[in-house]
């Protein structure tokens, strides 16, 4: 486990802020294989982070947002080492997470390596673009440390309701049964007249000032962030509309957008898919960052501690996951998706028999605690993560380390959630090993990293 002591005498903290272009080329998969391939891009994703230096951190501290579905894996684990050669610091301390827009890309190049090796039909992602795209990222960062950085004095905490925009999938049907039939862009309309069921109304965002001049602004809230998808147009959708009018109103402020813990979370009350919904949905959310922003208000930053939980999984491996089965779903070239599937199980299997384990980073700043969860974590855990530390600010977000995943609780489990058949990699101990993670995690971060 990784910690910085947060007695240390502090001096000035510095952030730089870098950003680059990550769009995949026309006819790159999105969604791992899971829908059209990229045909036009309608926006461009993007990749936009941080630098925090200084004060009581030992080391820098990285953190970017990606405009991608998912990084997983061995992908992960590069781009997090790529970083942190630019920027002089360990790959521990580099928080990676994607905001899982659909028409993107997943990256794992074991999981592609998989497919190529058993000449599959299916593919996940183009292992050169794959393992190109984190220099543009990396060059960007390094161009912005050779720029003086701005001083950090003050974090700002600010949070805002949300209006008309997440559901969770599980809803209650007229005569009392459960359906977790609400997608992103749900046609049922028991999906639209069901209550919002269990969701964090609350769009956060945590800022850095130079005394009375803010710097930077990074909201989050749980939300799956689509609004249509699946055609072959790339975009950042809803959540990429928002973020790029908040930074036309704040020119100076570089503004950063992460998701939550939405695994279960959709627009699906909200939302049938049509295409006028997703300016509809940027102006709700684009309205709660405004709202979030006039709410700030700023505290001294005098103290910041870092420190990582490493989190062991167990795969699933009932029937259909076991190793020998994941092979046959490859060779069978019944179903391009199906193969990539199983290519991505087959890799996260191959790391967790690695022994090599997930990161629970948590970064405290003061008032506020960011915490990164790995996977598509159900928003319980962002909720178990507040009631952990009431005295805090708590920035719970998902997406980090992808290759777990859905991670739901055992209610989930034992309702048969129906999203819980193919993109859902470890076993059904996951709450425990989650949970406790973050108990552990966040009962360090409240003694100050020691």
């Amino acid at each position: 486990m990784s910690t910085d002591r947060a007695d240390r005498l502090p001096s000035a903290w510095t952030v730089h802020t870098f950003r680059a272009d990550v769009t995949i080329p026309i006819g790159h998969p999105c969604m791992g294989g899971g829908i059209a391939p990229a045909r036009i891009v309608v926006d461009p994703l993007e990749a936009i982070g941080f630098v925090l230096a200084g004060g009581t951190l030992t080391k820098p501290i990285v953190f970017v947002s990606v405009d991608w579905c998912e990084i997983r894996n061995d992908s992960y684990d590069a781009w997090r080492a790529e970083l942190a050669a630019a920027a002089g610091t360990d790959p521990e301390r580099v928080l990676v997470t994607t905001i899982h827009q659909h028409d993107a890309p997943v990256v794992d190049i074991g999981a592609q390596r998989l497919l190529e090796a058993r000449n599959a039909t299916g593919a996940v992602c183009d292992i050169a673009f794959a393992q190109a795209s984190v220099g543009p990222v990396a060059r960007a960062l390094a161009m912005a440390l050779e720029r003086p950085g701005r001083r950090v004095s003050h974090v700002g905490i600010g949070k805002a309701m949300v209006d008309r925009v997440a559901s969770n999938r599980r809803f209650v049907l007229p005569d009392g049964s459960i359906s977790y039939h609400r997608t992103s862009a749900s046609q049922d309309p028991e999906a639209h007249v069901a209550p919002e069921g269990t969701i964090d109304p609350w769009l956060r965002t945590l800022s850095f000032w130079d005394d009375d001049q803010p710097l930077l602004a990074l909201s989050s809230y749980a939300v799956h962030p689509m609004s249509y998808y699946g055609t072959g147009e790339v975009s950042a959708d809803f959540i990429g509309i928002a973020r790029r009018v908040r930074q036309q109103a704040l020119p100076e402020v570089v503004q950063i957008y992460a998701s939550g813990c939405s695994g279960n979370v959709t627009a699906g009350k909200y939302n049938d898919g049509a295409r006028s919904n997703r300016p509809v949905l940027a102006a709700r959310i684009e309205t709660a960052m405004a709202a979030a922003w006039a709410a700030t208000h700023r505290q001294p930053l005098v103290s910041a501690s870092f420190h990582s939980i490493p989190l062991r999984f167990e795969p699933r491996t009932g029937a259909g996951h076991t190793p020998t089965d994941l092979e046959a779903r490859i060779a069978n070239n019944a179903d391009p998706f199906d193969e990539c599937l199983a290519a991505l199980a087959l890799s996260w299997q191959e790391r967790a028999r690695a022994g090599r384990p997930i990161d629970l980073p948590v970064l405290e700043l003061g008032p506020a605690v960011l915490v990164l969860l790995p996977g598509e974590a159900y928003v319980e855990y962002q909720l178990l993560a507040q009631r952990l530390r009431p005295d805090a600010f708590v920035m719970a977000l998902g997406y980090g380390e992808s290759a777990t995943g859905y991670i739901p609780t055992a209610l989930q489990i034992a309702e048969d959630d129906e999203n819980l058949g193919a993109w859902y990699w470890v076993s059904g101990t996951a709450e425990q090993v989650l949970s406790d993670g973050l108990r552990a995690a966040l009962a360090t971060t409240a003694t100050g990293g020691q």
